[in-house]
């Protein structure tokens, strides 16, 4: 393997240039940086990351847990996130581990216990429980936290969501302002600070245009295409004229069923979903969606969470990501 001595060869550069890239001891201008990392690539040279971890007696790992569940097209959100922390990370030196709590609140606390005890350096967790779980008692790792996408209700900590509430609004608005009243509306678990926020964009686009809200236009299960099949069909029959489809696994479920029944889209049913894949452009007719910014939302996460790791004693925040509303064919 390649040593140091021949990367600052390669990169017409000192030894501790090297040295002080590698390990953010001093700030290096980004072009110098850029050389430095081209170099150590071409040469395939890797940081000895003990030796490493002893002399800054930091570990340069960060932990990323999130609630992947198999079959769930929401994995595509989560890894996007997680593309995004992994640009930033190789910036600054850092290596990811990637742990799953299944959407399963005892799987997230056992997985928090293990960062607890392991060395890294920050976390960013997207929560199972937005709402009541206590991450205050359970996060007692000397290390900071930022919490991404759902906000726990007794979180002090930085946080870094998207304005689903917003976003759900202009998509169920934009069917307001086409004649649509009665407007179904297919929902994952409620409880969720998400699940909950985009109800409450529907909520507010029908208070805005004078239309009364009906339960029985609200459909809530699991967050599975079963579910968004058979509540699309529920909802078929109570005579919508369009329909939101709060997640993207149910947006699958549901477009299955209209398709399955030959019900023309957008004429006797508009649709729109959440989230924006491949699949979505490609329907007939292309279908319109709420886009959330992912990877943007992994490049904040941790973006602050390195500012805390760096010692940053700023007031807690919360940033919060604009998603934009697609409209396609479908509606």
């Amino acid at each position: 393997m390649a040593s140091i001595k021949e990367v600052a060869k390669k990169a017409n550069v000192s030894t501790a240039t090297v040295s002080h890239v590698i390990n953010g001891t001093r700030f290096v201008a980004d072009p110098t940086k850029e050389k430095v990392f081209q170099a150590m690539k071409e040469l395939d040279y890797r940081p000895n990351m003990v030796a490493r971890s002893l002399r800054s007696r930091k570990s340069y790992t960060i932990g990323l847990l999130v609630p992947l569940v198999a079959d769930d097209t929401s994995n595509f959100f989560f890894m996007s996130i997680a593309n995004g922390i992994e640009q930033v990370l190789k910036e600054n030196g850092y290596n990811l581990i990637l742990s799953n709590s299944n959407e399963n609140i005892e799987t997230e606390r056992e997985q928090i216990e293990v960062f607890n005890t392991q060395f890294i350096d920050g976390l960013v967790i997207a929560p199972v429980n937005g709402m009541d779980a206590n991450y205050e008692k359970d996060l007692l790792g000397d290390y900071p936290v930022v919490v991404i996408d759902r906000k726990p209700s007794e979180f002090q900590g930085d946080v870094v969501l998207v304005n689903n509430r917003k976003a759900t609004y202009d998509a169920v608005s934009s069917l307001l302002k086409k004649g649509h009243r009665s407007i179904g509306y297919i929902s994952g678990a409620l409880g969720i600070t998400t699940s909950d926020e985009r109800l409450g964009g529907y909520k507010d686009a029908l208070k805005e245009y004078s239309v009364p809200f009906e339960h029985r236009f609200i459909k809530e299960g699991p967050a599975t295409f079963r579910s968004g099949y058979e509540l699309a069909s529920k909802l078929l029959k109570e005579g919508v004229t369009a329909l939101f489809a709060a997640n993207n696994v149910m947006t699958m479920g549901a477009m299955s069923f209209l398709q399955e029944q030959k019900v023309n889209i957008p004429n006797e049913i508009a649709v729109i979903g959440y989230d924006d894949y491949d699949w979505m452009k490609v329907m007939s007719p292309p279908l319109s969606v709420v886009k959330q910014p992912s990877f943007e939302l992994g490049k904040k996460a941790v973006e602050q969470l390195l500012k805390r790791m760096e010692g940053s004693l700023e007031e807690s925040k919360e940033v919060l990501l604009e998603a934009e509303f697609i409209e396609r064919g479908s509606s």
